[in-house]
């Protein structure tokens, strides 16, 4: 774990230089640290090194480290999220990347309206038209946006997409121009109660790439903590 300082430095470095590659600031980048299976251990020393923002895709796991970790972390449910873990986490996360469905919104209202708070998330888009991952199609994308704005307990942030996992990350490229597209798409809509700021997109294996196609948030595991182990989960 003595690589974790190492790592987040050189993690900030690539999002500095991808930023200046293709004039944008450095703050207009968020790092997500993907914190799913490791121990409190390895988040508290990212944490120590400056991170403030962790993602985790199981509900047990960011509910378990949001009662041991400092309040002042930002919590990202990057997972699929099922319906009925919706009430765990309404009132803990941060920032939902992973809602796909009009009926997984409506469950978020109805859990959000039960506690008094205003959920933020971002719609997921299976660009890619991958078998393997969640998400709605581009097409279906700004639909699903509009009717999750009805939602009063609910504020869309923008998009997010789950790119596929390749050699070379320039072959994700026309997946994050796509993603890019759409969310100017729904911008021109001005719909209300949206508020497009935020797109999700980018891994340890094409964030830099994702930087130069308009990422605002990039997420990033095993370039932090080392490659993931899957015997613990």
């Amino acid at each position: 774990m003595n690589d974790i300082k190492d790592n987040i430095a050189a993690v900030e470095q690539h999002i500095e230089d991808a930023c200046a590659s293709c004039g944008r600031e450095r703050a207009d980048v968020k790092l997500i640290a993907v914190s799913k299976t490791k121990p409190l251990e390895a988040l508290q020393e990212a944490y120590d090194y400056g991170c403030r923002d962790f993602g985790e895709n199981k509900v047990q796991e960011l509910v378990e480290k949001y009662e041991a970790m400092p309040k002042d972390i930002r919590w990202h449910m990057i997972g699929h999220l099922q319906r009925n873990k919706v009430k765990y986490i309404v009132d803990k996360v941060f920032l939902i990347h992973s809602v796909d469905s009009l009926r997984l919104a409506q469950e978020i209202e109805k859990e959000a309206a039960k506690k008094d708070v205003t959920v933020n998330i971002l719609v997921e888009v299976n660009v890619a038209k991958e078998e393997s991952k969640f998400g709605t199609t581009a097409e279906e994308a700004a639909l699903l946006v509009e009717a999750i704005a009805k939602l009063p307990h609910i504020q869309v942030r923008g998009l997010m997409t789950i790119a596929p996992y390749v050699e070379d990350s320039e072959k994700n490229r026309l997946y994050f121009e796509k993603l890019k597209q759409i969310y100017v798409d729904i911008i021109h809509k001005n719909i209300d109660n949206v508020f497009m700021e935020e797109l999700s997109m980018g891994m340890t294996g094409d964030y830099e790439v994702a930087i130069t196609e308009g990422a605002t948030y990039v997420r990033v595991g095993t370039g932090i903590f080392g490659e993931r182990n899957y015997a613990s989960i």
